[in-house]
C-alpha cells in the first residue's frame, strides 16, 4: 500500500504549490491513474514515492514505512520505474538493459539470464530474436515493452509509470495499454500511473485520481467518475463522451439476459466491452446479439450507458 498523508510541495520560485494537502491511498495490488491538466502536480506526486522529490510537509508511506526514513538507493531498487521515452541504455543490448537491477542486486548470472528471457516472454518479445538487439534497432512499442520488462525484472512490489506510452503511435498505445494493464493485474503489482490521456486512465486504472492546481479534485473507480463527476471541472475534463467511455469499461456478460438466442443472431464474445457490442450492432443492424448462452439487447446497452441523472 502507498499512502500520501497531508502531503505538500512547492518548487523554488513557484507562485503556488505543486501539490497541496494531498491525501490519497493506493491499495496493494491495484493501479491508481493520476490525471489532470499539465502542471497539476501529478508527476511531482509520483516522484515523491521513490524520493526523487521530497515533500515540504506531510509524509509518503510504502507498506506503512515513511519513505523519508528509508535509504533512497535501497528504496529505488525495490520500485520499478517506467517513463516516457523509456530511457534504455543505448550502448547496451536488450538483455543487458533488462538485467540492470538484478545485476545491481548481485543475482547470479544463470538466474539473471533466465529472468531476462522470462520478462521478454512476459511482454511479448521473443528472447531469441530480441535479447541481443540494441534499442536503436527496436520500434517505439518494442522499446516500451523492454522498458516494462526492465522495470519488472527484479519483481518489485511497486511500479511507477510516468506517461509511459506517450511517445508511441495511437494504435500501438491502445494495444500496450491493454496488454501491459493485463500483465500488471495478473502480477498484482501496486502501480501509480501518471497520464494526460483520460482513455488510458479509465482503461488501466482500478482507481482514477483527478488533480487540478496541486489539489485532488476527485478519486474513485472509473465507473464512479463517469457516472457521478464531483463538479463541472471533472465533467468537462471527462469530455462529452462519458456514456461511450462508460461502455468501454463494462463487459457484455454483465448485461446478458437468459433469453434464448434464436433465431440465429450475430455473436459477440461475453468478455467483450459493451462499446464493442454497440459497434457490432451498428455494423450488422441487429438489436440483439448472441453472447455465450444468452442474449444482449440494444436496450440493455442503452441502460448501461445511461447516467444517473438520466443523461447519456
Amino acid at each position: 500500500m502507498i499512502r500520501f498523508e497531508a502531503v505538500a510541495k512547492r518548487h523554488p520560485g513557484a507562485d503556488r504549490p505543486a501539490v497541496a494537502d494531498l491525501d490519497l491511498t493506493v491499495a496493494a495490488g491495484t493501479t491508481c491513474a493520476l490525471i489532470g491538466p499539465s502542471g497539476c502536480g501529478k508527476s511531482t506526486t509520483l516522484r515523491m514515492v521513490n524520493r526523487l522529490v521530497a515533500p515540504d510537509a506531510g509524509r509518503v508511506t510504502v507498506a506503512g514505512r515513511d519513505v523519508a526514513d528509508l535509504d533512497p538507493i535501497v528504496l529505488r531498487r525495490g520500485i520499478g520505474y517506467v517513463l516516457q521515452g523509456v530511457g534504455l541504455f543505448p550502448h547496451k543490448n536488450v538483455a543487458e538493459n533488462v538485467a540492470t537491477v538484478p545485476g545491481l542486486l548481485g543475482w547470479k548470472r544463470g538466474r539473471i539470464v533466465a529472468r531476462v528471457d522470462e520478462m521478454l516472454d512476459l511482454v511479448g518479445l521473443d528472447p531469441a530474436r530480441y535479447r541481443n538487439r540494441r534499442p536503436a534497432e527496436l520500434s517505439g512499442g518494442q522499446r516500451q515493452r523492454v522498458g516494462v520488462a526492465r522495470a519488472l525484472a527484479a519483481d518489485p512490489a511497486i511500479l511507477l509509470m510516468d506517461e509511459p506510452f506517450g511517445a508511441v503511435d495511437p494504435v500501438t498505445r491502445d494495444r500496450l495499454q491493454e496488454e501491459i494493464g493485463a500483465i500488471l493485474r495478473r502480477l498484482h503489482k501496486t502501480v501509480i500511473l501518471v497520464t494526460h490521456d483520460i482513455g488510458e486512465a479509465l482503461r488501466m486504472g482500478d482507481t482514477v485520481a483527478l488533480m487540478r492546481d496541486g489539489h485532488l479534485v476527485q478519486v474513485g473507480t472509473p465507473e464512479r467518475l463517469l457516472a457521478a463527476p464531483a463538479d463541472d471541472f471533472v465533467e468537462t475534463f471527462l469530455g462529452g463522451m462519458r456514456a461511450l467511455r462508460r461502455l468501454d469499461r463494462l463487459r457484455v456478460h454483465e448485461r446478458v439476459s437468459a433469453e434464448s438466442a434464436s433465431p440465429p443472431l450475430p455473436a459477440i464474445a461475453p468478455e467483450a466491452s459493451l462499446r464493442e457490442a454497440l459497434d457490432r450492432m451498428l455494423a450488422t443492424g441487429a438489436t440483439r446479439l448472441a453472447a455465450g448462452s444468452g442474449t444482449l439487447t440494444l436496450e440493455a446497452v442503452r441502460d448501461a450507458a445511461r447516467l444517473p441523472d438520466g443523461s447519456a
